[in-house]
């Protein structure tokens, strides 16, 4: 069982902007001026300096580009619907937002098929939307494989009687918190774990924080603990520039990479910085229209493949 990958798939934007159904609850995601034609043209852009950054360094990015008419302005985000698992499962997600639901695409399962891995079964929880239910995937879920232990902040977008059930289907101990945000002075729920916490092979970067329940910080804590994982802290402002929302890769010759944005990479302090480099090298990459107006990061824009390869 490994815990990072090699193939990372991505999903080049078309009709990228501003997901009006979306923002009500992500309280990252902010308007700019622009035109939605203009928004979109900087996405890809940011987008393709950020595929090139990850092949230059011998990460196997495969690349799909997203359907205009479906009209889908968060595609560029497909870890939210989909899960790829080292024994060929697929996992499909229930998505909180009607315009996000068209993101699920069975092109991308052809497209993996044709890039050589094998897709054994597909776990299908998309029917949960019928009751008003949602775990948008590894934003909802961050999953330890080598130790078999599974985070989720609970949201709006994280159901716990569904996380449960993906954890009994895919074998993985539930370790589940709430993770809270100021937003107007009041707190309120942090609409996906990712982007509070991220899980390396050696370590966690973690906004503790931002868990408010010192019972829940404690069990977490312990948790991580006693996998050997280094904690390394974030403040909640660091988080709100992303901090929170990386994703460590396999590169060329096995090496380690750790890819977040560039704001993500100027919020962390020396003394952060040398606690990653331990494990390894940081790839950062511009995305601030992507973060702006779609409220997520690096991270959420990579769909990480496990799934095995042919015979």
């Amino acid at each position: 069982m490994q815990q990072i990958t090699n193939t990372i798939l991505m999903i080049r934007p078309v009709s990228f902007r501003m997901n009006e159904e979306t923002a009500v609850n992500n309280y990252f995601q902010e308007d700019l001026d622009l035109r939605n034609q203009e928004i979109n043209r900087k996405a890809q852009v940011e987008f393709d300096a950020f595929v090139d950054k990850l092949r230059a360094v011998g990460v196997n990015v495969i690349v799909e580009s997203d359907d205009a008419l479906d009209d889908t302005p968060d595609s560029i985000f497909p870890n939210n619907w989909v899960s790829f698992h080292e024994n060929g499962d697929i996992a499909i997600y229930p998505m909180f937002a009607e315009n996000r639901r068209k993101e699920r695409r069975d092109e991308v399962f052809i497209r993996l098929e044709n890039e050589g891995f094998h897709i054994e079964n597909i776990v299908d929880y998309t029917a949960a939307e019928d009751e008003g239910v949602f775990l948008e995937g590894t934003g909802s879920i961050l999953m330890d494989r080598v130790n078999g232990k599974a985070y989720c902040a609970l949201s709006p977008r994280a159901d716990e009687d569904l996380f449960i059930e993906f954890c009994e289907d895919f074998e993985y101990t539930p370790v589940v918190f709430t993770a809270y945000q100021d937003v107007d002075g009041k707190r309120l729920p942090i609409y996906h774990t990712n982007v509070m916490m991220c899980l390396g092979e050696q370590f966690c970067v973690i906004c503790l924080d931002s868990i408010d329940d010192a019972a829940e910080k404690k069990n977490v804590v312990k948790q991580l603990k006693s996998d050997g994982k280094e904690i390394i802290a974030i403040s909640e402002a660091q988080m709100h520039q992303f901090a929170g929302n990386m994703l460590q890769v396999r590169g060329s010759k096995d090496k380690r990479y750790i890819v977040m944005s560039q704001a993500a990479r100027n919020s962390l302090k020396a003394g952060q910085v040398s606690a990653i480099e331990k494990y390894c090298e940081i790839l950062s990459s511009d995305l601030e229209t992507i973060e702006t107006c779609g409220g997520g990061s690096a991270r959420c824009m990579m769909a990480e493949v496990f799934l095995p390869k042919k015979k």
